[in-house]
C-alpha cells in the first residue's frame, strides 16, 4: 500500500494544540532543527564558525568532504554529528558557548516555528516538564532551547568530555535514531507522554511515546506515520518539499 492509498490525518493547528493540550502531559519531548525551528542549526552552526575563523582551511576542506559523503548516505549521521563536535576540541567550552549564543541570536529568531512557539507556551503555562533531544551540538541546543523556556539540565544534546572547561574528542553522547530513546530513557523517560520530531531520525523516541507527534515530516517520517496509524502537523512556513534526510532509505522495508 503506498501512500496515495493512505489517508494521513494532517491536523490544523487549533486541531493540533487541541489534541496535544487534551492528552494533559506531564512530561513532553521536542526535536530541535525542524521541529521548533527551520533549518538544520548543527550545520549553519559549522558554517558559522568556519566564516569566523575558528577552524584551520584543512578542518574546513575535511569538514566538506564528509558532510558531502553524509549528504550522499555515505556517512553516518551518527557519525557526522559527532564529528561535528570534535571538531572543537581544544578550544574553551566558555569560547564556544558565547560563540554559539551569538549565532544563536541570529539564526534563531526568523526560523521558529510561530505554532510550535505558542504550544511550547501553553505546555510551561500548564506546568509540563519540557525536554530538548537532538543530535546538534548540545552548546547550539542549549541556546536555542532556552528561547522555550527548555532548561540546559533537560536538555539531551551532541556533546564531548570537558576536563577543566577544555574541549576534547571524546564523544559523551550523539542522540540520533536509537540513541535519542537511549538517551531518554537513561533519565527514566522510558515512555513519555508526548514526543514531537520531524524525520526518521527521531522515530525510535516517537515509538517510545505514548503520543507521538510528527511535525513537518520528511517523506521517511510521513511513510512511518502513515504505517502506524499517527496524523502530523505543518507549521504554515515550513519548506512544503518535504525533502529526504541523510539515512531514510534505512526505513524501507522496516
Amino acid at each position: 500500500m503506498t501512500l496515495t492509498q493512505i489517508r494521513i490525518p494532517r491536523w490544523t493547528a487549533p486541531e493540533f494544540e487541541r489534541l496535544v493540550l487534551s492528552s494533559n502531559p506531564k512530561v513532553a519531548i521536542f526535536d530541535c532543527d525542524g521541529t521548533l525551528w527551520n533549518g538544520d542549526s548543527g550545520f549553519g552552526f559549522m558554517e558559522w564558525s568556519l566564516k569566523k575563523n575558528m577552524f584551520s582551511r584543512s578542518t574546513k576542506e575535511r569538514l566538506d568532504l564528509r558532510y558531502h559523503a553524509y549528504m550522499a548516505g555515505t556517512v553516518s549521521e551518527v557519525d557526522m554529528c559527532g564529528e561535528m563536535v570534535q571538531i572543537y576540541a581544544g578550544m574553551s567550552e566558555e569560547e564556544v558557548r558565547a560563540a554559539a549564543a551569538l549565532y544563536v541570536s541570529e539564526f534563531l529568531p526568523p526560523r521558529v516555528f510561530a505554532e510550535m512557539a505558542a504550544l511550547v507556551a501553553a505546555l510551561n503555562k500548564a506546568g509540563v516538564e519540557l525536554w530538548a533531544v537532538s543530535s546538534t551540538n548540545k552548546w547550539v541546543v542549549a541556546e536555542g532551547a532556552r528561547h522555550f523556556g527548555i532548561p540546559e539540565e533537560r536538555v539531551l544534546a551532541a556533546e564531548v568530555r570537558v576536563p577543566n572547561g577544555i574541549l576534547t574528542r571524546e564523544i559523551v553522547d550523539v542522540p540520533t535514531d536509537e540513541y535519542k530513546a537511549a538517551a531518554l530513557q537513561r533519565v527514566g523517560l522510558d515512555r513519555p507522554d508526548a514526543v514531537f520530531g520531524n524525520s526518521v531520525h527521531d522515530l525510535a523516541m516517537l515509538e517510545i511515546a505514548r503520543n507521538p507527534f510528527p511535525i513537518n515530516p520528511s517523506p521517511g517520517l510521513l511513510e512511518a506515520a502513515a504505517k502506524n496509524g499517527w496524523g502530523y502537523f505543518q507549521p504554515e512556513v515550513a519548506a512544503g518539499s518535504k525533502a529526504a534526510v541523510p539515512g531514510e532509505s534505512s526505513l524501507s522495508g522496516s
